[in-house]
């Protein structure tokens, strides 16, 4: 088994076409955790070589501002993916959010070419982070091997349309469908990340806070975000409340300072697992 340092959770990840300047210069302005810029699906054939370069461009020059800066490459299977490591492995990306992982070994594969891209261009080995989709019913049926495979993965996320569509059924409002996936994903990831996938219809807020939460109810840390309102709501819904930080300032006030290994707090027990939550809780309040 890898290991890996804790990592903040991500309550946001804005996804932006990577081919779209328009879209692109948007994006500066909102206040998102993470910013994708994405070379897969919202790119068209035709437009892959200057949406790459595009991409590029903008590593350089993009204001961080305290957001991480991912890239959504083409998937291990197409002919692409070579040309878009080459392109956007640079200082200033973050990490790459992978599509279509089905199995562990393609993560595995793309770690060993971020080791020999680090390694030419001096970068910090290690320092390109991973995010793995799960978009199928094979990758949810090996995302505990998925989670273990590379100690640069950060969290995975749950590519919704593309996983029902795997199973032939059809997204509801309700959400029931994805029950099983989010919570054998939720599962898997802990000790990771793990990202809820997105909304398409944007200008439903109603519905994406309504999906943010049956997500964090079973330990996602946070959404994919298709347009800037939705970050807004990804942040309502992901962001510990006063008084969730207020408990667990207590308890881990008491539990530190008893020096033993069961704490009564508010009159609740609370024991080492409960001492972790809330150290997660107060690590979220940083964001």
């Amino acid at each position: 088994m890898v290991t890996r340092a804790p990592v903040p959770a991500l309550r946001s990840l804005l996804s932006v076409p990577g081919s779209s300047e328009r879209f692109i210069g948007k994006a500066r302005d909102v206040r998102a955790d993470a910013i994708a810029f994405d070379l897969e699906d919202p790119v068209a054939a035709r437009e892959k070589v200057t949406a790459r370069r595009l991409v590029a461009v903008t590593l350089a020059d993009f204001p961080a501002e305290g957001r991480e800066l991912w890239v959504r490459p083409n998937a291990l299977d197409s002919d692409l993916l070579e040309a878009d490591l080459d392109a956007v492995v640079v200082p200033g990306l973050h990490g790459l959010h992978l599509p279509k992982v089905d199995d562990a070994d393609t993560l595995v594969r793309i770690d060993h070419c971020l080791d020999y891209l680090e390694a030419v261009r001096d970068l910090r080995p290690g320092s390109v982070r991973l995010i793995g989709w799960i978009e199928s019913a094979a990758g949810l049926a090996a995302v505990e091997d998925i989670c273990r495979a590379s100690s640069r993965l950060d969290a995975v996320s749950l590519g919704s349309e593309d996983y029902t569509a795997s199973l032939g059924v059809t997204r509801t409002r309700e959400g029931a469908e994805l029950a099983y996936a989010r919570a054998r994903i939720a599962n898997a990831a802990a000790g990771i990340g793990a990202l809820d996938g997105p909304e398409t219809d944007f200008r439903d807020v109603e519905l994406f806070e309504r999906q943010a939460e049956l997500a964090r109810g079973v330990g996602f840390g946070g959404k994919i975000c298709i347009h800037p309102g939705q970050v807004v709501a990804a942040h309502r819904v992901f962001a510990p409340g006063e008084a969730e930080l207020a408990w667990a300032a207590r308890v881990c006030e008491v539990f530190e300072g008893a020096g033993s290994g069961v704490v009564t707090v508010d009159g609740m027990m609370v024991d080492r697992p409960v001492h972790l939550r809330a150290l997660r809780i107060l690590e979220a309040r940083g964001r």
